[in-house]
Parts: structure tokens; sequence; C-alpha cells
């Protein structure tokens, strides 16, 4: 689905990315994990097209889109649900799900799924995003990706500042959707347990370059928790 190539990234002189090469595959999450300041976020802003990269090259069902721009990119089929949420907070919850459907064609509509993964969606669709928990405004911006219906699924650190009973609710979205089959996703994530519980096949990211990569069922026998405590 996606693939990576010896991608390299650079802000100004400093070099972030250092040949990270990659695969997410339907029906697999792909965990990437690392302390703050390893290059997660840049790696999520480079497979997205917001931050270009000096070298490597990025390809999704095939197609090169190493030098696409973002919204050919979402066009394509990729989901991105940035970290820190990002949503409209003086739009509500419908007209924020709405934007997740400027990339599919005219006429379309939010998406049953997203109301069975997260009902409380539902309930809230008249009341500004603003005005929602930090775990609901998650759980918006989760849904404002897959109301584009994506073949990948790119997840920035989902966990970040959420309470317990809204991280399970994740967790079980995520889990249905890698068990539908169709669906790729590529999960950043600090917390291990979380990512631990998801994860087909992990990589571990040290100033900018993988150290470290398999499956997601060996993570505790392969060390990964040690290499994420500050």
């Amino acid at each position: 689905m996606l693939r990576l190539e010896d991608v390299h990234q650079h802000y100004g002189g400093s070099h972030i990315l250092r040949g990270v090469s990659l695969e997410a595959a339907p029906g697999e999450v792909t965990a990437v994990l690392g302390r703050n300041g390893v290059g997660k976020t840049t790696l999520l802003k480079a497979i997205m097209g917001v931050v270009p990269i000096s070298s490597g090259r990025i390809t999704f069902r095939g197609e090169d889109l190493t030098r696409t721009p973002p919204h050919r990119r979402a066009r394509a089929g990729i989901g991105y649900v940035p970290q820190g949420r990002e949503i409209f907070s003086r739009l509500t919850v419908q007209e924020n799900l709405l934007m997740g459907l400027a990339a599919r064609p005219r006429g379309a509509r939010i998406p049953e799924r997203v109301f069975e993964l997260f009902p409380v969606l539902r309930t809230m669709l008249g009341r500004r995003g603003g005005d929602l928990s930090g775990g609901q405004q998650q759980q918006l911006a989760i849904g404002r990706a897959l109301a584009m219906e994506p073949s990948l699924l790119v997840l920035d650190e989902p966990t970040e500042g959420i309470q317990p009973s809204i991280i399970k609710e994740i967790e079980r979205a995520i889990r249905a959707l890698a068990a539908d089959g169709r669906m790729a996703i590529l999960l950043v994530e600090q917390y291990y347990d979380f990512a631990s519980s998801l994860a087909d096949r992990y990589l571990v990211l040290e100033r900018g370059e993988i150290v470290k990569r398999g499956d997601g069922a060996a993570m505790e026998r392969d060390g990964v928790r040690a290499r994420l405590a500050v």
C-alpha cells in the first residue's frame, strides 16, 4: 500500500530523516515508535507532502507520490490525523466531518462506519468542536479522516492527552479497521502499551533513523520498551 525508500529530509542545515525505508500493508497496523524529537511527526508530514523530502521515494498503491502536493495525496486515499487533532473548533461536529468529504466526489455522505466506531459523534452533531473534551475531539479528528474512506490511515500520537476510557475506544476502533482488511494503518506513538497491543509490525526511530524493526508480537522480547524510556 505505502512504501518509503531511503527517504532523507532536511530542515535548513539539520538532517532530520536519515535513510528511512518502510512499508504499510492493508489489514495491518504498522507502529512507528520513538522518543520526542526523533523525527516521527516529520516522517508523517513527509508522507503527506506537508514538508518536502531531500531524496528518496514515496509510493502509494504503486503510484509515485514523491513530489505530489498534499491535496492529491488525500485524493489518492491517504487520511491523516495530525498530532494535536487540529479540528475546526468553531465548526460543529457535523461540519468538521463534512470537511472530510472534500476529497470525495460531490454528493458523498458521511459513512455510517464513523458513527459505528464513535457513537458519541452522532449525539453531538450540532455541538461546536471546541466544546468537546480532548478525547471527543480526538474521536472527531479520526472520524473526519475516516469520512474520506481512505485506503491508508495515518495517526500521529492519538493517545496524547487523552483519558484512559477514550484510549480504549480508539484502540477498539483501530483494531476493527485493521481487521476489516481493506485499510493500512500507520501509527506513530510514544505510549508503548497502546502501540504494542495493536502493532502487527513495528519500527523504532532514533535521531531520524530506523534502528530496530520487527513483528509486533516480538516487541517485548526485542526490548522496545527500554528504547522509549527517558
